[in-house]
């Protein structure tokens, strides 16, 4: 997406300095209907969590610069999907969570997921903050805001973020158009050209999720390592 993708642009060119906070809101509408409800079910999806949010757990990777080291979480079932049926079972996904990833450098992300919040200027808000600075992107407003501790509130900058190659925004607001463009790119270049996003930057996201599933669950932190090493015995 345009604003996030500005905002990539300014943590990775020093702007903010070290990062050392990443908070990510997605407050938007529940869970569409899929193929044979199969989105409707811990037990089909890994959990709401490892579902749909590890893009966000790869995002905060991304903007940390670190790898994560354990997570704890709180979330429940309270609005959605309450009143359906599916085979004679009730719904049992979790639609809104508090998470927060401690990161191998110090750094920590948090997730704040709310799947009944169709009230809501912006789906998408996120936040980082280093040593030095604040940048902010919003979704679908396609705002970003940066500043400096050092400038304070007055020398806040506010940028439009759009990109040209996007002549359709859709549900996922043109990002999923520009995976596709460079996708096609590294299949073109037979191996000259890496993904943008690897296997192993998806295993740990889903690992990210997984965790914080079990967080839940649980009631305690989840390091990734205890899930890694659950994953790597099954597959043995």
């Amino acid at each position: 997406m345009p604003p996030v993708a500005k905002l990539i642009e300014i943590v990775k060119g020093g702007t903010l300095g070290q990062v050392k906070m990443v908070a990510i809101r997605e407050h938007r509408f529940p869970f569409l209907v899929k193929v044979n409800n199969w989105n409707r079910f811990n037990i089909n999806t890994g959990g709401t969590l490892v579902e749909k949010c590890c893009h966000f757990f790869d995002l905060m990777r991304l903007f940390a610069g670190a790898n994560p080291v354990r997570v704890m979480a709180s979330g429940a079932m309270d609005v959605n999907h309450k009143d359906e049926i599916y085979d004679g079972k009730v719904p049992d996904i979790i639609d809104n969570s508090y998470v927060i990833v401690e990161f191998d450098n110090g750094s920590r992300g948090m997730l704040d997921l709310c799947m009944f919040a169709e009230g809501s200027r912006n789906e998408q808000e996120i936040s980082v903050v280093g040593d030095i600075g604040k940048g902010e992107a919003f979704v679908p407003e396609s705002i970003v805001r940066f500043g400096s501790r050092e400038a304070g509130r007055d020398g806040v900058q506010t940028l439009k973020a759009e990109d040209e190659r996007i002549k359709y925004n859709g549900l996922h607001h043109g990002s999923s158009y520009l995976e596709h463009l460079n996708f096609l790119s590294a299949v073109r270049a037979k191996g000259a050209k890496t993904p943008a996003v690897d296997l192993h930057d998806g295993l740990i996201s889903v690992a990210i999720g997984v965790a914080a599933q079990l967080s839940i669950e649980k009631g305690r932190f989840v390091t990734i390592e205890e899930v890694l090493d659950e994953h790597n015995s099954e597959a043995s």
